[in-house]
């Protein structure tokens, strides 16, 4: 289980102090020697706690309003929530820099936000609108920022692309790294191991983070891994095991690994962690975990108020700034959700857009969204950004041999099926396009998804 000590002792006990320093758990170490590992402490100051509280109950609320829209139908298709999971990506996020790559699985909410998309982007990509931070074309599993990779819904799949963010890195000598973000239960996909090879060859800047958050969908680690150390899965990669629960060791565990992998190539780092909704909405999550055990782990682990207690008690918080910043953060997120509710949905004029050069025309080509949902969430998130940065952002036409591919998935009843229900925006765009398609297309043979 977790180890984790949410009493350790506080280096600073002033009263409304600048600045503490918190002591956390060491880090076990993996091909590393123990005076050449990550710290056991780290300072933070008074602005700091006010922003990682703030962060980490922005994005608590935020997928708890998910977790109510999607009772209510307004949210649709696939929703993987990252509450419990908070303390990774703040701790992370707040470790490197703007200019560093980061890519994740579909478990992506948390990640969308730090990494500079407002809550109401977040939201209304949810919703499958247009406000969206991919135009409502993505959904829950496919979200992008500057420099944010996504949101990938095929697991294990991202950590390839991670490593190729690592090499375009290195090849641009800029100084930066990748951070390549999967589950446990992706752990032991063969292409993760590909990557890891390629990337101790090429001697990458590369971290590898898996977020063990102790169940692959509804399977315990100990029935679907036989080696449940995922931080020495590599063998010949360094790795270390950290707190995935305390935003602090998160972050200076990530602040060494980011100096480590620059000099040294690519490193392995497991983060404990525990998330308290299911798999995704679908999933209760309680045929395989008791409800004892996620209350018991919200009440003596949770990464949130344990943070808040050490702040209190170090004199970094008061109660009063606590009950202060929650106010705000609930009254952020309403304010954001009505926003997001009342951007429309994409309009059928930019269906083709960044897919089709042209728009649409038979003799370029037919398309669906059957197989090109990721490509076109990303390309739209491109366009929005162009119109800051237009020599950054180019989206490139297709070639003959890319469209050719498009063409072929529309004679694919069962991939129709599968984009119809892979985002909320995607079906009502799909049943138009077919009703375009048919009337301007007859050969084409879509049928109903």
């Amino acid at each position: 289980m977790l180890r984790r000590v949410l009493s350790a002792p506080l280096r600073s006990l002033n009263r409304f102090a600048s600045s503490a320093s918190f002591d956390f758990n060491p880090v076990l170490l993996h091909d590393i020697a123990p005076a050449d590992g990550p710290p056991s402490s780290g300072t933070v100051t008074s602005e700091e706690a006010i922003k990682y509280y703030t962060q980490m109950q922005t994005i608590r609320r935020m997928e708890l309003k998910a977790d109510q829209l999607y009772k209510q139908k307004v949210i649709r298709g696939f929703c993987h929530l990252y509450d419990g999971q908070e303390a990774c990506c703040v701790g992370m996020e707040n470790a490197i820099e703007g200019t560093d790559d980061v890519i994740t699985s579909y478990r992506a909410h948390g990640w969308t936000y730090v990494r500079g998309i407002p809550v109401k982007e977040v939201l209304a990509e949810l919703f499958g609108r247009d406000l969206g931070c991919a135009r409502g074309r993505g959904g829950s599993m496919h979200m992008y920022a500057d420099g944010f990779y996504g949101g990938n819904g095929i697991v294990g799949a991202q950590v390839p692309l991670g490593a190729g963010l690592a090499w375009n890195q290195k090849y641009t000598n800029n100084g930066g790294i990748s951070i390549s973000i999967y589950g446990d239960g992706a752990a032991s996909q063969g292409q993760i191991f590909e990557a890891y090879n390629l990337s101790k060859l090429w001697k990458l800047p590369a971290i590898f983070v898996c977020e063990n958050n102790q169940y692959g969908m509804g399977t315990s680690v100990d029935r679907h891994s036989a080696s449940t150390e995922f931080y020495k899965r590599a063998g010949y990669i360094p790795g270390i095991l950290v707190d995935g629960m305390d935003v602090v060791a998160v972050r200076e565990a990530t602040k060494w690994a980011k100096k480590f992998v620059l000099e040294n190539g690519p490193l392995l780092i497991e983060l404990k962690t525990y998330r308290y909704h299911g798999h995704s909405m679908s999933d209760p999550g309680t045929s395989y975990r008791t409800r004892d055990e996620v209350q018991s782990m919200k009440k003596t682990l949770d990464p949130i108020t344990g943070f808040r207690k050490r702040c209190i008690d170090a004199g970094l918080l008061t109660a009063d700034q606590v009950k202060s910043i929650d106010k705000e953060v609930k009254k952020l997120i309403e304010a954001e959700t009505g926003e997001a509710l009342s951007s429309p949905e994409p309009s059928m004029d930019g269906i083709a857009h960044n897919i089709v050069k042209g728009g649409f025309s038979k003799k370029k080509s037919i398309f669906s969204l059957n197989g090109v949902i990721a490509s076109l969430s990303f390309s739209s998130h491109l366009e929005r950004k162009k119109r800051h940065s237009p020599n950054r952002y180019r989206p490139r036409s297709l070639s003959k041999s890319d469209l050719a591919t498009l063409t072929a998935h529309m004679s694919t009843t069962s991939t129709c099926k599968r984009a119809s229900r892979a985002s909320s925006g995607v079906t009502s765009y799909l049943l138009n396009q077919q009703k375009i398609c048919e009337s301007q297309f007859p050969s084409t043979h879509l049928r109903n998804p």
